[in-house]
């Protein structure tokens, strides 16, 4: 694969950067594209591994990575976006928001830099989009089958995709006034610019896709007429219940301070990028200090909002321990994902700026109207950890069950951090138990997703469930491997 030696002779290539100040005052991608020299070089760089664990183990996509690694070295760049469309719908949205899980399961990874297979995969469809490569693709023939995709997520999307190419004839019904779900508003445009959605969706309509935007199914459509025009029913509805915490002053509103779903607040900004809202419909944070709960992805999405609304200082938390520093370019738990410290762009942002501050092992105790400066004052306590390295998971002290390794309180630690605007990114719970899932009567899991069995089907005939409203909240990439496996299944279905 590539070039026999490359991965000793060529050193990784650095990703490209706009200038942080510039970024700053505007929402365009944050990512400068890597030239075509130190790409075929990058190709290169794959190595004849014998197992590669890039596919096999670290892509849920099961993408064809060496494959097409040895394309660009080779310069075939058409050859390798046909073995990229393969295995993957959307590689324009997980070159850009994936975090690369092939990188770090690379062999190249052992002991030294892993090949950068995300910005060849970008690089890839956006030529492919720039040659006139991808074009609709029209099914040999119809089947007759209708099937309703409710949720236009990554998953819905990629599932209606697949199915539509079988064809059969799909409808996606959306609840917002535009397709895309997360990905258009839970996705800042600095990580994700929409017209990279609306080029996708241009493709869809044209293999005859169709979609019904700002309809709740189960209040303006009834699941009874869903089950008697639709041959299948999918239910891509993502896990939409945001994790809320349960402490004194919660629900604190007034005119100086403000508590919000991290989720709410990004998709007002980006109705407001988008023109859909004016600035002053918009929770917005310039001039506040605004205080983000949450360490994940979906707080730094928020970070980097806020300081493009011109925050004055921004306090990201999270309860659980600050991960290990790691400075060595090798992955210490190949070939799995290393529990390390990160730091986003946004973080980067924050930091040159002198605008952020983040705090690990704190938790929040109590919410108050404050009596000088800003709108609110968040009261936390430091705490300790009684097991090294605690997980993930659901931490103790906010709603739902109780779950994750236990802590103490340390004495004497407690702090208040004085703020306007708090944002509650602490990740989700589950599907949405709303009326289209009491009606259409389908069992949920103990943790309150839809409960499917290998072949996606949910307890009602007809009926299936992929991605996050069956797994709970995870990444998009395996979003969209969920909904290409359901829309498999679903074909199988209607043709027995």
């Amino acid at each position: 694969m590539g070039q026999i030696t490359g991965f000793i002779e060529f050193g990784r290539i650095k990703n490209r950067y706009r200038d942080v100040e510039k970024r700053l005052g505007d929402y365009r991608e944050v990512v400068l594209p890597i030239p075509e020299d130190d790409l075929l070089r990058e190709g290169a760089r794959c190595m004849d591994c014998g197992i590669p664990f890039c596919h096999s183990l670290g892509c849920p996509l099961n993408n064809l990575i060496p494959e097409w690694n040895d394309m660009i070295y080779r310069g075939k760049w058409q050859e390798a976006w046909q073995r990229l469309e393969l295995t993957n719908n959307f590689p324009e949205i997980t070159g850009r928001l994936c975090p690369a899980l092939c990188e770090a399961s690379c062999t190249l990874s052992i002991n030294r830099n892993p090949v950068s297979i995300k910005q060849i995969e970008l690089a890839v469809i956006e030529k492919a989009f720039k040659e006139g490569w991808v074009v609709p693709v029209i099914p040999d023939r119809e089947t007759g089958k209708r099937i309703a995709v409710v949720g236009s997520g990554p998953s819905g999307l990629a599932a209606a995709q697949i199915l539509r190419r079988l064809g059969h004839r799909v409808t996606v019904f959306e609840k917002s006034e535009k397709i895309g779900g997360i990905l258009r508003y839970g996705i800042p445009d600095f990580k994700l610019e929409k017209e990279v959605l609306e080029r996708r969706l241009k493709q869809m309509k044209a293999e005859g896709v169709e979609f019904e935007t700002d309809v709740v199914i189960g209040e303006d459509l009834s699941v009874r007429y869903l089950r008697r025009k639709f041959n299948a029913v999918l239910l891509a509805l993502g896990a939409g219940q945001p994790r809320d915490i349960d402490v004194p002053g919660r629900e604190g509103r007034g005119k100086n301070g403000k508590v919000l779903f991290a989720l709410e607040y990004l998709k007002q900004s980006n109705l407001y990028v988008s023109g859909d809202k004016r600035e002053n419909e918009i929770t917005s944070a310039e001039s506040k200090n605004v205080l983000v709960i949450g360490g994940g992805d979906t707080g730094s999405d928020c970070v980097g909002t806020a300081l493009r609304q011109g925050a004055d200082f921004i306090t990201q938390v999270e309860i659980l321990p600050r991960p290990v520093l790691w400075n060595n370019p090798y992955n210490p738990g190949w070939p799995s994902w290393p529990k390390i410290f990160r730091a986003s762009t946004s973080h980067e942002e924050g930091g040159f700026k002198g605008k952020l501050k983040r705090e690990w092992s704190v938790l929040l105790k109590d919410i108050r109207r404050s009596g000088h400066g800003r709108g609110l004052d968040a009261c936390f306590v430091r705490i300790k950890w009684k097991t090294p390295g605690a997980s993930a998971g659901k931490p103790p002290g906010t709603s739902g069950k109780v779950g994750g390794p236990p802590f103490s309180e340390i004495s004497g630690s407690d702090f208040v951090i004085n703020t306007d605007l708090i944002l509650l990114a602490m990740g989700f719970v589950h599907v949405e138990h709303g009326r289209l899932l009491k009606d259409l009567n389908v069992a949920l899991d103990a943790r309150g997703n839809i409960k499917i069995d290998p072949q996606y089907k949910t307890s009602e005939s007809g009926v299936f469930a992929a991605g996050d409203a069956h797994s709970g909240a995870s990444l998009v990439v395996r979003a969209i491997d969920h909904g290409r496996k359901a829309a498999f299944s679903i074909d199988s279905f209607l043709q027995g």
